[in-house]
């Protein structure tokens, strides 16, 4: 079963509380009387004398409850509350549905304040306990019963492990206490390192990590549990990418450094932590409302500000020779390039004597208007072209040159994960520190940001793009570079 499909229970559970719980506070609206619009309507057809059934009422409002469901399934993707691990902690779950149930309803208040529709602080009171008891308490019911059926057997997945080491053994004792989280050990795979042997703890050994691809298939494999005694970047790499384009999840018990920098998210199996490999970096919703976003954004920049653009190109060609718009190759996605656009801001040939190297903000090329224009970010501007063809996107790892890119692939571990999603405008990295551009080592700013970067990868929701907008707003406001 897909990850999709499990989470369409889901999806149905909180679109039944959704719903229910609007109609309930529809419903305390009729009972009190405050539907003037619905009573006029009624008036209208039936004559006076008479009220309006809660059938019509329902009728009259349809369009508005469907949109008030879609508004909340937003706000559920944004917050990443189908983003879940498959058996969630009850607990954790529970007061998630608080913070975003809360959230909402202070938004909801807040657009209806000049709506003519108005609540009372009652009204808005019972609907957030409302809400938030449906959802919680669908959500409690449904876990519970997950729970209660993959302890049974129903829907477990079969899973190996890979290290037949003593972290290997411990994860094994774990998953054997821990029968709902779901996971039928059918083997384990030998590691680069370890000796053959033909068990471990009972269970077979089904070969080694250079036959995993072949044994994923031949075996139904669901989940690969990575179990390295010393978590090689370059080991992990390689048994992932032998899963590549098969329908398996991966999970690694990371290591103390891991988890003291703090830059992975653990869940945990009867004490020992582990942590999900998400091949799929955002669910497929969240991508396509990403998408969505990103068209939107460069739709109204391009054209609400068409004339701003007009007066800047002007100024451009005023200013001195060459091409108003830049165009150069970055890497995007999966390693593709593609042509960036953005307003000149140097000389022409800028690098003609220099060759590839990195503008920093004292550049003598930068031409007066290309100051201007840089000081007020208005050079990135055709960049939303890129968003319209689908190169890159407003948030994202900011793209990179094919020359450093080749270069820093070399001297930086992990460097190419970077292009595991699209570049962006913004990125998570730039709205939380501000890099030295002035600095000839590129390299040691390259491996800053791709600390910023892959954590940008690893934790990607549309809530996370939201807050980068934010914070990046605050660093320009601030007076500080985004570049």
């Amino acid at each position: 079963m897909s990850r999709t499909q499990e989470k369409l229970p889901l999806a149905l559970v909180d679109f039944i509380a959704i719903n229910l719980g609007t109609l309930l506070l529809l419903w305390a609206k009729y009972v009190g009387g405050m539907l003037d619009s619905t009573e006029l309507a009624w008036g209208q057809l039936h004559g006076p004398g008479s009220s309006p059934t809660f059938f019509f009422v329902i009728e009259f409002y349809s369009v508005a409850v469907g949109l008030v469901y879609v508004l909340w399934f937003g706000l559920f993707i944004s917050f990443g509350l189908y983003r879940t691990p498959r058996i969630n902690s009850r607990f954790d779950e529970v007061i998630a549905v608080l913070k975003v149930i809360t959230i909402g309803t202070v938004l909801f208040v807040i657009a209806t304040l000049d709506s003519g529709f108005t609540f009372t602080r009652a009204l808005m009171g019972i609907y957030w306990l409302v809400l938030f008891s449906f959802v919680a308490g669908g959500r409690f019911a449904l876990t519970s019963l997950q729970r209660y059926l993959i302890a049974s057997g129903i829907g477990r997945r079969r899973a190996v492990i890979v290290g037949s080491n003593l972290r290997g053994i411990r994860l094994l004792h774990s998953l054997r206490a821990a029968p709902s989280e779901g996971y039928d050990i059918v083997g384990f795979i030998r590691a680069q390192t370890e000796a053959a042997c033909d068990d471990v703890e009972g269970v077979p050994v089904l070969g080694a990590e250079s036959e995993l691809g072949r044994l994923i298939a031949e075996v139904e494999i669901d989940s690969v549990l990575i179990a390295l005694q010393s978590n090689s970047h370059e080991e992990v790499l390689q048994i992932v990418e032998a899963g590549r384009g098969l329908p398996v999840s991966f999970s690694i018990t990371p290591d103390l450094y891991d988890i003291v920098m703090g830059h992975v998210r653990t869940s945990q199996i009867h004490g020992m932590p582990l942590m999900e490999l998400k091949p799929h970096l955002m669910a497929p919703g969240e991508m396509t409302l990403k998408r969505a976003i990103d068209f939107t954004v460069a739709s109204l920049v391009l054209v609400t500000l068409a004339p701003l653009w007009v007066a800047i190109a002007v100024l451009i060609k005023l200013d001195s020779r060459g091409p108003i718009l830049f165009r150069q190759e970055r890497v995007g996605e999966k390693g593709r390039l593609f042509t960036m656009f953005k307003f000149r801001s140097m000389v022409e040939e800028a690098e003609t004597a220099t060759g590839p190297v990195w503008v920093g903000d004292d550049d003598p090329r930068i031409t007066r208007m290309g100051r201007l224009l840089r000081m007020l970010h208005l050079d990135e501007i055709p960049q939303c072209l890129n968003f319209l063809f689908g190169d890159m996107s407003l948030v994202g790892p900011r793209p990179e040159r094919p020359y450093f890119v080749e270069r820093f692939s070399i001297d930086i571990p992990m460097y190419a994960r970077r292009f595991n999603v699209k570049p962006g405008l913004l990125g998570w990295a730039q709205s939380k520190h501000e890099f030295d551009l002035g600095s000839k080592d590129f390299a040691r700013i390259a491996e800053e940001r791709l600390e910023y970067d892959l954590y940008y990868i690893e934790n990607m929701s549309i809530a996370l793009d939201f807050k980068i907008m934010l914070r990046t707003i605050w660093f320009v406001l601030a007076g500080k570079s985004t570049r």
